[in-house]
């Protein structure tokens, strides 16, 4: 067992050089390019189709990736075109330079959904937060400290972050079988951490490209916005965990869009699972003590410090968990006196 593993799942592969890849299966490349981040890589995959590659994900546009990509294409990719790129979802790190692999003649294979996104969040770029946005943190329990710092800064814009996107696209949806690769792929939709998130299993059992919706080490985030502040993502994502459960097997190889190709799938999506309920136990008992807004929940949601570069997503994370347990009919909440929404249990 590889030091990299966890106990009951194994990856088999050592993750490729910069500018390298990775054979994992017949007709299957891995890349990784790197993030300017935490989580400091994205994988990619090469699928080869013989004359040409169908590429999986992409990374940012950032320079990074792009230098990356350059490498790729002079070096295990070069002597053939990129005919077709498949996206599994619309976030930055997945889609960012699809508009540039577009450019160069590729096609883009995705779901609606997250062309949608895509497209639209490429048009909202903010120099400041919108009110919503304000507003949003107001009702999550943002000191008034954080909150005004928040308000006077430029907010994340997507835009700077991935490509323009070209008008058309070709749709892939559930249930929909595609060729690649020297296979024929089924798509299978899952939610909770993106929208319509696409992933892909081969019907000959060996190999799944599970983008984010299956990660071996770590848990994808699940987050609300102000674009839908009342959402339930985390019913999205344990339907969804559930759901694929009923494909997976131990021999079947994941290709994860972070972290390494791993095999256990249905030790994995159980784990998934029991983390997420394991979160909510944890809530449950905190607003059992007293009433408490998203922003009072991160230590006993994440059972650490949250520094101030994760702070907004992990206020993100701790909304969706208190909406879930609302959904589930286990608390209640009202607005205090500060504009903060605070959570208690169902009587």
């Amino acid at each position: 067992m590889s030091p990299r593993d966890l106990p009951g799942l194994r990856t088999p592969f050592e993750p490729p050089a910069p500018g390298g890849a990775s054979a994992v299966a017949e007709g299957v490349l891995w890349l990784r390019l790197p993030l300017p981040m935490r989580l400091d890589h994205v994988n990619c995959y090469a699928l080869d189709d013989g004359d040409g590659w169908t590429l999986v994900d992409t990374g940012l546009n950032w320079r990074g990736c792009r230098a990356g990509w350059e490498a790729l294409l002079a070096g295990p990719l070069a002597g053939r075109p990129v005919r077709r790129l498949i996206v599994t979802h619309h976030h930055p790190d997945h889609m960012g330079l699809a508009g540039w692999l577009i450019a160069r003649g590729a096609e883009l294979w995705t779901t609606r959904t997250a062309w949608l996104y895509a497209r639209m969040l490429q048009l909202d770029h903010q120099e400041r937060p919108s009110p919503e946005a304000v507003a949003f943190r107001r009702r999550a329990g943002l000191d008034a400290e954080r909150l005004r710092a928040y308000a006077e800064a430029e907010p994340f814009n997507f835009s700077r972050t991935v490509a323009r996107l070209p008008e058309g696209f070709r749709r892939i949806a559930e249930g929909d079988a595609v060729e690649a690769g020297g296979r024929r792929w089924r798509v299978v939709c899952g939610g909770g951490h993106a929208p319509e998130h696409a992933t892909l299993w081969s019907e000959d059992g060996e190999l799944a490209l599970t983008g984010d919706q299956i990660l071996p080490r770590i848990s994808s985030h699940i987050g609300v916005y102000p674009s839908e502040p009342e959402a339930d993502p985390l019913s999205d994502w344990l339907d969804s965990c559930r759901r694929l459960s009923g494909l997976a097997d131990d021999a079947r190889l994941a290709l994860p869009g972070h972290n390494a190709p791993f095999t256990g799938l249905p030790l994995r999506l159980r784990q998934l699972i029991e983390n997420h309920e394991g979160a909510l136990e944890r809530l449950r008992a905190h607003i059992a003590q007293a009433p408490r807004s998203a922003a009072d929940c991160l230590g006993a949601l994440f059972r650490r410090e949250i520094g101030e570069a994760e702070y907004g997503l992990a206020l993100t994370e701790a909304v969706a968990h208190l909406n879930h347990l609302r959904a589930r009919g286990e608390a209640v909440a009202a607005v205090d006196a500060f504009g903060a929404l605070r959570f208690s249990p169902a009587t």
